[in-house]
């Protein structure tokens, strides 16, 4: 089976305020619950790990679930997370 065919979630955090050019994140994980305690504890992500230290905290914005590591990439190339983020205003399609 390919690592791609592996179900988790795909998630997405808005930083309280910009780190340099980041406002976001977005990862992939097979338990976003495990993921979420790696992230506020400084490890998993480097980005993460500089903007705690650098004092700026995150939430959370939204999920995509049932989703698999090609679903995170696609959505990193489409570029602009902000155009998927709640926080920011946008509001997410509902999908049929």
């Amino acid at each position: 089976m390919s690592g791609n065919a592996i179900t988790g979630t795909v998630y997405l955090l808005h930083f309280d305020r910009p780190y340099e050019h980041a406002r976001h994140y977005c990862g992939w994980a097979a338990n976003l619950t495990e993921r979420l305690v790696e992230h506020k504890a400084g490890r998993g992500a480097r980005l993460l790990a500089v903007i705690g230290n650098a004092g700026i905290g995150w939430q959370l914005a939204r999920t995509w679930t049932e989703a698999t590591r090609g679903r995170e990439r696609q959505i990193k190339r489409q570029g602009g997370l902000s155009r998927c983020c709640p926080v920011c205003g946008v509001t997410p399609r509902a999908v049929h």
